[in-house]
Formats: structure tokens, sequence, C-alpha cells
């Protein structure tokens, strides 16, 4: 993109911005500005920050110099949620919320996940996962006691023992 469609690319947003400020002037300050999306650049023209709304949700989306996506800020139909982002744009890190309570995920350098803490109505529990992304390891504080399993390869239970 040349430097005069920036320009004038830049005018028409600057024109649109002016006509939703004027109709919404209250005593020089904007009263409200109505969207469904807003893309924050930085001196190059590089996007690094989003605002979007849509039929599944919201989200607020951040950047880093490169361009990698490094965090999503979200709520959607199961809760909200934050994800954090490696250098590589990989997800590394989650919290969330659902109807069922309060969840972290912990993913290695290749997304996948490896640990994870939640808290349910039934109590706190941990999940390990081996390279695959496969359950190895699981210990649950429930109303009935502690439980810790400990899984094969295959995901099979291999030895558990419930109190």
């Amino acid at each position: 993109m040349t430097i005069e469609e920036r320009l004038e690319n830049m005018e028409r947003e600057l024109g649109r911005v002016k006509e939703i400020l004027a109709r919404s002037q209250v005593k020089g300050t904007a009263k409200e500005i109505r969207a469904n999306n807003f893309i924050l650049e930085d001196e190059n023209g590089e996007s690094r920050a989003g605002l979007a709304v849509d039929n599944y949700g919201s989200n607020l989306m951040l950047s880093d110099e490169r361009g990698a996506l490094r965090a999503v800020l979200g709520v959607d139909n199961d809760g909200p949620r934050l994800m954090l982002n490696d250098e590589n744009g990989k997800p590394r890190a989650g919290l969330h919320m659902t109807k069922y309570g309060p969840g972290l995920a912990l993913n290695d350098e290749n997304g996948k996940p490896r640990a994870g803490l939640h808290m349910t109505k039934y109590g706190p529990g941990l999940a390990l996962n081996d390279e695959k992304g496969v359950a190895r390891a699981a210990l649950n504080m429930a109303k009935y006691g502690p439980g810790l399993m400990l899984f094969g390869p295959d995901g099979k239970i291999i030895w558990s023992a419930i109190k």
C-alpha cells in the first residue's frame, strides 16, 4: 500500500470518526461510539490490538511488535477466558470460567495440554498429561475424599487410590 493510499484511508476513517463524534457530542465529549470491531495500529501500520464483537462473544486481542497474537481476553456463551500465547503465537496458558467453575490450562511449546487445574462443585482437581497430550496422572479432592489416579501411555488407569 502506497503512502498516498494510506493517507486516503486515514482521511476516510477520520471523516467517519468525526461524523460519529458530531452525532454523539455532549458538551464537547463523545457520549458514545458504536462499532463491531476496532483495530489499533502502531506507527508502522501494523495491527497491535483489536476489540471485536460477533455472534460468538467479545474479544480483546493484543499482538507483539512482530504481529504475533500474544493475549486474548474474551467472553462467550461458556463464560470469560484469558489466553496467553508464546512468541510464536502458540497458546501456552489459559484461564477460564465456565458454569462448572474456574480452570487453568498450561500447554507445552507445541501447544499440547500438559497440566490443568480446575475447581468444580465437587472439589479441586489437577491433571498432568504426557508430551502427546494423553492424561497420565490426576489428583482430585471430592466430597468422598482425595483420589489419585495414574494412567498408562494409552490413557487407561494403571493405578488408583481413593480414600
